[in-house]
């Protein structure tokens, strides 16, 4: 009887599991005070540049006030198989990564494992004592520099103000004194680990002095190697546990399942106008297929894959203050301090705690409510959620170096055209 009413209780957590991770329901526009007929001009947009072979296809996903209100596949997943693109289909994201690392550091934070100012050696001793660049030799990669004037924080790693660049996508000079040290973009790199290369890169200048400069660089990458020694899991692990799976997000991964291999988009090469397969390595040397390997590195700032409902999920936990189909990440005031304005002048640019941001100072630039969040990936992925408008939006689309990127725009502009209230 013990064990009959045990195996009962499993069934019901279960059950109650599946339905706190239950996927977003379908509505009609009107229903969400938007137009139906003003949405459907995204088709023939997206289809102009499917026509005009820019791009072989995309996902794209809106959601109004908790509910879909076009979800739509366009073109191919595979253009010369001439399989159909379908809305479940895997992408590449990229630097969309990032947010979501964003949200594992501040679960940790919201735990008490750290400050937000602490210095990052506190945890990685290698950055104890930075150094800033002060001259580059580009025949041999060698360099000088000088004391920094302090030490990256935390924060300052979650607003890409810390002075680290990027391997692989930087500046020349740190590109080359990246490489030679072995350090990884991150971008599809499935060697190493990030806890051996993170204590590489705390060994090597910064770009400039924390704290006066934005520079995007390998600061996520950090932040997911700190996960690992804050939490005492993997990365990887973390992410699977404490996020993906009370999310329902189940088809984002960094290397994904055989049995999902099947969905994964093809990558494309667009740098000449019209799309072709990308048939050789990208970035820093990174095989297109990367998604579909069994890789040891858990890139923080550009490894994870994902569909757009999945990460839809992610961004509706944000507009509803932490909370997502009664799974809790967040309280409601971490959120708002994540959504707040982190950077002070001179650093021009608006960024929270792991999203671009739009504020009273750059509001005049787009259609966006003051307070919406975005960003996008390298491959021609893009998101935004505006809490005011309550509304979710995803432009999915896998082009390596194209050059009509600018398809996230257009539909941003007929999405907020639809809105009717």
């Amino acid at each position: 009887m013990k064990q009959l009413f045990s195996a009962i209780l499993l069934i019901l957590a279960a059950s109650a599991q599946a339905q706190s991770v239950k996927s977003f329901v379908m509505a009609k526009p009107e229903e969400a005070g938007m137009s139906s007929a003003r949405l459907a001009r995204i088709d023939g947009v997206v289809n102009d540049y499917i026509n005009q072979q820019w791009i072989p296809g995309s996902v794209v996903l809106v959601i109004r006030n908790g509910k879909i209100v076009h979800e739509k596949a366009y073109g191919y997943s595979d253009a010369e198989a001439k399989i159909p693109m379908k809305t479940d289909n895997i992408f590449r994201i990229a630097s969309q990564s990032k947010a979501i690392t964003s949200l594992a550091v501040m679960m940790l934070w919201e735990e008490g494992k750290f400050f937000l100012d602490d210095p990052v050696s506190k945890y990685i001793p290698e950055f104890k004592n930075p150094r800033v660049l002060t001259s580059f030799n580009m025949r041999d990669s060698s360099f000088t520099a000088e004391k920094a004037k302090s030490e990256p924080t935390i924060r300052q790693l979650l607003t890409h103000t810390s002075g680290i660049d990027y391997a692989g996508i930087g500046s020349q000079e740190f590109k080359a004194i990246y490489a030679k040290a072995g350090l990884v973009s991150g971008i599809g790199n499935n060697k190493g680990t990030i806890a051996e290369k993170m204590k590489l890169l705390g060994g090597l200048p910064l770009k400039h002095n924390p704290g006066e400069r934005y520079t995007y660089g390998l600061n996520n990458d950090v932040l997911g190697y700190l996960v690992e020694i804050w939490s005492g899991m993997s990365f990887d692990n973390f992410l699977r546990k404490r996020i993906f799976e009370p999310l329902g997000m189940k088809d984002t991964w960094f290397y994904l399942p055989p049995d999902r291999h099947s969905r994964l988009v093809t990558l494309y090469e667009g740098s000449s106008g019209t799309y072709r397969r990308a048939t050789k390595t990208v970035y820093d040397g990174v095989n297109p297929d990367y998604p579909k390997l069994e890789g040891t590195y858990f890139s923080g700032g550009a490894g994870l894959s994902s569909t757009v409902e999945d990460y839809a999920k992610f961004l509706q936990l944000f507009l509803n203050k932490g909370e997502f189909n009664g799974t809790r990440l967040l309280s409601r005031k971490t959120v708002e301090l994540m959504l707040t304005n982190q950077t002070l002048d001179p650093v021009t640019e608006q960024f929270g705690l792991g999203f671009g941001l739009e504020t009273e100072r750059n509001d005049a630039r787009s259609v966006y409510s003051i307070g919406t969040f975005s960003w996008g990936g390298a491959y021609m992925t893009s998101y935004w959620a505006d809490p005011k408008e309550k509304i979710v939006a995803l432009i999915f689309n896998q082009m390596y170096a194209t050059s009509h990127g600018d398809l996230s725009e257009r539909v941003k502009t007929l999405i907020y055209s639809s809105i009717t209230d």
